[in-house]
């Protein structure tokens, strides 16, 4: 039986509560899925935001800790972004995957670090296609990172195309090329909406259009979803354009993995 991949947490770490919370809530909602690998999400740093004065999150250690906490009381796997190399092994020591964010996907450094971390750890690398690069371009990611570990253990996601000023849009054909290369390709759902920079002081976005492009996703062949939902999306701390709210999580995974089943049996 093929496995669809879903990482699903808040986009920043905001408390250890919120973490149990959203952890809680979303692992009832997958288990009713035997064909769903559910991994919990939740951000240490944001280190790209628009404005200086914007929250970034917790910091590593604290985290990490917080990360750790929900990995073990209950019991689901985690995935957390680095941003430099001097990170990957302490990240990799805690959660199952590590996350490179799109603007460093082509970072030489952060895609050995992360692998060699990956490889000590047994732990999988999921890198972020910039909004700067061609699909095809990523076999380029994919070969520095094989050097080390195996494609299996190797995630590359679609998160948009810039298409000018605070504007990205998603090329269904990404999913079959980046597939190509042998590795798992995933449909970043929540962040291929937004319009970078498009408040001046925040990232704006297009939440209406989430549940579209991931139903056309996972029609085109992607392998996972990956998004970023909150209790109160408004008032999330990061990326409240795009972010799902809680409540609305069962319907909209119910909703693709009908889809999801469909292309199966087609």
């Amino acid at each position: 039986m093929r496995k669809i991949d879903f990482f699903v947490g808040t986009c920043v770490i905001e408390s250890k509560q919120m973490c149990m919370d959203v952890g809680g809530r979303l692992k009832e909602v997958f288990s009713k899925y035997p064909e769903v690998n559910f991994t919990y999400k939740g951000s240490f740093d944001k280190a790209n935001r628009s404005s200086i004065d914007s929250f970034r999150g917790p910091g590593m250690e604290e985290g990490l800790k917080i990360l750790s906490d929900v990995k073990k009381e209950l019991s689901v796997p985690v995935i957390t972004d680095f941003h430099m190399p001097a990170q990957a092994m302490d990240v990799a020591s805690v959660v199952d995957t590590l996350q490179i964010p799109a603007f460093l996907c082509r970072q030489t450094d952060m895609i050995i670090a992360g692998a060699e971390a990956c490889k000590k750890y047994d732990r999988q690398l999921k890198i972020k296609k910039g909004q700067f690069l061609s699909p095809e371009e990523t076999g380029n990611i994919v070969e520095k990172a094989n050097t080390i570990i195996d494609k299996n253990q190797i995630l590359l996601t679609e998160r948009g195309t810039s298409f000018g000023y605070n504007n990205l849009i998603v090329d269904m054909a990404s999913f079959q090329i980046m597939k190509s290369f042998g590795v798992r390709a995933i449909h970043d759902a929540t962040h291929c909406v937004q319009r970078p920079g498009g408040l001046g002081k925040t990232t704006g976005g297009k939440r209406e259009q989430i549940l579209t492009l991931a139903r056309a996703a996972i029609a085109a062949g992607a392998d996972g979803i990956f998004m970023e939902v909150h209790p109160d999306p408004d008032k999330s701390k990061s990326d409240a354009s795009t972010s799902l709210d809680l409540k609305n999580v069962e319907t909209i995974v119910d909703g693709l993995m009908r889809i999801f089943k469909a292309v199966e049996n087609s």
